[in-house]
């Protein structure tokens, strides 16, 4: 049997491949969405942790996808989509909360949605159509914003939800520059549809 050039992951197969980790990712979002239902301290520290472990596979899976050559086309689909799923379903649980405006919560899932279409069109042609830089501050201030709105109660004089809905802010300007910022880098595929 010929020996394969790939370094193996330190912990095994199963629990460090990267499509596992991303999977953790989509398995979070029914227990988020459980726990999002009870508007109480305990649900929402709970729900801080639970997508906090979830956030941390993204960079994680990456990582390990990278480092010992376990990338697969599966794990180029099902990473932006768990994603997506995450904070999509977060951000939306939050509105009956009150925790986050609804008309932000349109802007952030309308920009995922146009741009994952039009991601879509550009690798149909081709292209790399990976996130640029612009788009991970994205996702970082999105995740950033999104666990201190989870935890929203005061917890040793720290008040949580302001610290959020600040981030807020500054998730959604990157959010609305950086799919300005792909339309105009990628405008020529417009063209050709």
């Amino acid at each position: 049997m010929p020996e394969s050039n790939q370094i193996k992951p330190p912990i095994g197969k199963v629990f460090m491949h990267p499509n596992t980790l991303t999977m953790f990712r989509v398995l979070a979002v029914p227990l988020l969405i459980v726990l999002l239902l009870f508007d109480n301290r305990l649900a929402g520290f709970i729900a801080a942790i639970v997508f906090s472990l979830a956030a941390i596979t993204d960079y994680l899976d990456g990582y390990i996808a990278r480092r010992y050559g376990l990338v697969s086309n599966l794990g180029k689909i099902l990473d932006p989509l768990a994603d997506k799923m995450l904070i999509s379903s977060a951000f939306i649980m939050m509105i009956p909360l009150d925790r986050v405006p609804a008309w932000i919560v349109c802007v952030i899932i309308g920009r995922e949605l146009a741009i994952t279409g039009f991601r879509n069109i550009i690798t149909d042609h081709g292209d790399d159509a990976s996130a640029s830089m612009l788009g991970k501050y994205k996702t970082g201030f999105q995740i950033a914003a999104i666990i201190p709105l989870l935890l929203h109660f005061p917890y040793f004089g720290i008040d949580f939800h302001a610290i959020g809905s600040l981030l807020l802010w500054v998730a959604l300007v990157f959010t609305v520059w950086s799919g300005v910022d792909y339309v105009v880098r990628f405008r020529r595929y417009i063209e050709y549809e």
